[in-house]
């Protein structure tokens, strides 16, 4: 069977979200016959990489011997991108105004807004806190993220108003093959509830995709679920910088869960080049560079990746 891509995002997947006789746009193209034959066979709703490994915050600090409130105080930044049905991952970077996530939490098949507002929602101290996005402030490595490379699916953008009492994750400096990591992340659909955070330690197996002098793809074995998509992937000495976002899995069998192989995979992008400065840009550290600015429909980067894209990618678009 072929490799198949998906991008992780909301409670089910585009073939169970939408139906098959609508437009579906897949890779920047409607291609209606392979949809049909992907349909054939039912698709997970989780990669979980051999046994469940992925914690709340209370296991987690029993097995790492660590205090759970402190635990869930040092990570409050991790919360979830609600848009409308849809939901995905997010987390307060580097300032405590500004989210990064997967470009497709925001954007659809078409490259439309997924809903009017969204807004970014954690827990602090046991209480939910709620804050809208300015959906003006998103910059994103592609406005249409199903016609290009996942290498590309990425996404700033900065609230409404600050978190004032949550500390936002700083940028790890580098990412590595083989270095361990950790999994961050609200919104797994099929865990305990979507606003349930898990943690996980893992480690990333290999580099599986760079772009000139930009963000690198990685493979990583911890285990995800759709709704987990721009989850954040930590690294340093603690595990609290940003190093990567989670964006999806590929299989070349997506009706079983199997354990890693190098045709069975979760994949994340590291924050680096356009997606560093943009991050850089919307905490006020520098000015916004060209290169973060979004790509619009038609862009010669965005077009050039299409080929690619359209080779078995298939992303979720799914709703809660």
């Amino acid at each position: 069977m072929k490799n198949v891509e998906y991008r992780l995002f909301a409670a089910a997947l585009c073939l169970a979200a939408a139906p098959l006789s609508s437009s579906v746009a897949e890779a920047g193209v409607t291609q209606q016959a392979k949809f049909s034959a992907a349909a054939r066979f039912e698709p997970t709703n989780v990669l979980v990489l051999g046994s469940e490994r992925r914690a709340n915050a209370e296991q987690y600090a029993v097995r790492q011997k660590l205090d759970a409130a402190s635990l869930k105080q040092a990570h409050a930044a991790s919360g979830l991108i609600q848009c409308g049905r849809a939901h995905g991952a997010g987390q307060l970077t580097l300032a405590n105004n500004v989210v990064t996530t997967a470009a497709h939490v925001f954007f659809d098949e078409r490259g439309a807004k997924r809903a009017r507002s969204c807004q970014f929602v954690t827990e602090v101290d046991g209480k939910k806190r709620r804050i809208p996005v300015d959906m003006t402030s998103i910059v994103a490595g592609a406005s249409k993220p199903y016609a290009v490379k996942a290498i590309n699916d990425w996404a700033v953008a900065r609230l409404a108003q600050p978190l004032d009492d949550v500390k936002p994750y700083d940028l790890a400096d580098q990412i590595a093959v083989e270095q361990t990591v950790e999994f961050v992340s609200r919104g797994h659909s099929d865990w305990r509830d979507a606003e349930t955070m898990s943690f996980e330690a893992c480690r990333l197996r290999a580099q599986t995709n760079q772009l000139k002098g930009g963000a690198r793809e990685f493979a990583f074995d911890c285990g995800t679920g759709d709704g987990a998509s721009g989850g954040a992937v930590l690294a340093g000495e603690p595990r609290v910088k940003l190093g990567a976002i989670l964006v999806g899995w590929r299989s070349n069998d997506p009706s079983h869960v199997g354990p890693y192989s190098s045709t069975n995979y979760n994949f994340v992008v590291s924050v680096e080049g356009a997606f560093r400065e943009a991050v850089l840009a919307a905490a006020g550290h520098e000015a916004s560079p060209a290169t973060a600015s979004a790509a619009p429909a038609g862009d010669k980067a965005a077009e050039g990746d299409k080929a690619a894209a359209e080779s078995d990618n298939r992303r979720s678009a799914g709703r809660d």
